[in-house]
């Protein structure tokens, strides 16, 4: 993507979330799937840098829940012109409960020993505020439930998943939005997807069946 918006003209600018740019983070808490104060931030820098109005943006998965998620929240004052988002967890605790089923599960294996080694990584030199071994964590509902959850200020996960999903926020969006989910995505269920009565006037939706089964 990056490399189609340079061909295309775009000056183009990637976020990393905390953690994953190959810069130490200071603070025990990382990222999470509904943080969008560093979206936020990271925008309204590239405005005040550059001096030109941002555009577009555009998210993936866990990225792109987030990004539209800020864009509900922030409605009229969302910094870009437009944005694009695919793959969508639309439904945070849909996701983790599809992603313990079928072929799935290899997905949710790989992504788990990933977070594993982050948090071991993060709290290598310095001691954590959690009691806990992550080894034992098995999938994301206990991972999000003793990790993610402590660490970034939420009741449990259902908490964290209640709040950080971003279709509640949809009807909320007041820039030109177009949202591209597969509606037979083997990490979600198809009714995770929004109906068109919860999207605002500004979000076009589409849900193609995706050509590889």
């Amino acid at each position: 993507m990056m490399n189609s918006l340079q061909m295309s003209g775009y000056s183009a600018v990637f976020m990393h979330f905390r953690g994953f740019s190959g810069e130490p983070n200071r603070f025990d808490r990382a990222y999470h799937s509904g943080d969008t104060a560093d979206i936020s931030a990271v925008a309204a820098h590239v405005v005040e840098v550059t001096g030109k109005s941002l555009q577009a943006m555009v998210g993936y998965s866990l990225g792109a829940n987030a990004m539209l998620k800020w864009l509900g929240e922030a409605g009229s004052d969302a910094t870009p012109r437009s944005a694009v988002a695919v793959s969508i967890p639309f439904r945070l605790e849909l996701a983790a409960k599809r992603l313990q089923q079928d072929g799935s599960r290899i997905y949710q294996s790989y992504l788990l020993r990933k977070m594993r080694a982050a948090y071991q990584r993060k709290f290598d030199k310095r001691p954590s505020p959690l009691d806990i071994d992550v080894a034992d964590l098995k999938d994301f509902f206990q991972f999000d439930d003793q990790v993610t959850a402590p660490l970034h200020g939420f009741d449990g996960v259902d908490d964290y998943y209640r709040r950080s999903s971003c279709r509640q926020y949809l009807g909320g969006i007041r820039k030109r939005t177009l949202i591209i989910h597969s509606s037979d995505d083997p990490f979600m269920y198809p009714y995770a997807a929004p109906e068109p009565e919860e999207l605002s006037e500004h979000v076009t939706l589409e849900l193609p069946i995706s050509a590889c089964r």
